[in-house]
């Protein structure tokens, strides 16, 4: 009736449709969850840089203190110091005002947000100075007392990247 081909050799269109069908099913499920899985692998990936460079900047800061507290480095009172002045120098090493006797380096290289795509070669993050309110999208340009990202995107969670 409706065959193709001969039965010893061949399938009916209704087998084809049936197959095809089943393929488009299991194709429909399998991408949103690859994609899911993608998104959450970046935002792993955004977690951990961001608390690599934060950890950088701490260290950074508990250099500094330290050079304080056994007053090899004197501080200033009028403006709060101890943070690095660009994400630059934890890379590039710095002997902080001399207390150390030679450039330390807190970080290899500067890692990149895997959601934010810079139109330069060079990794780009947002960042704060001390005296920068919290929330500030805006850089004081005074040092780097922390960093965020820049995405507008939302995670899976509902926050905001740059709000991380």
């Amino acid at each position: 009736m409706w065959k193709i081909l001969d039965d010893k050799r061949g399938l009916s269109l209704i087998e084809l449709v049936v197959t095809l069908s089943i393929l488009i099913i299991l194709s429909s499920l399998i991408l949103p969850s690859a994609q899911m899985a993608s998104k959450r692998s970046k935002e792993i990936e955004l977690r951990r840089n961001l608390r690599e460079i934060r950890g950088a900047i701490d260290e950074y800061k508990k250099t500094y203190d330290r050079g304080v507290d056994e007053k090899k480095i004197t501080a200033s009172l009028n403006k709060p110091e101890g943070y690095p002045e660009t994400l630059e120098v934890l890379v590039k090493g710095d002997d902080i005002k001399g207390y150390l006797g030679y450039k330390k380096k807190f970080l290899r290289r500067i890692p990149a947000d895997p959601f934010y795509k810079p139109q330069g070669d060079e990794p780009a993050w947002g960042m704060r100075s001390h005296n920068d309110e919290p929330d500030s999208t805006t850089w004081g340009g005074e040092d780097v007392f922390d960093v965020y990202s820049l995405s507008d995107g939302t995670a899976i969670d509902g926050t905001k990247y740059k709000d991380w």
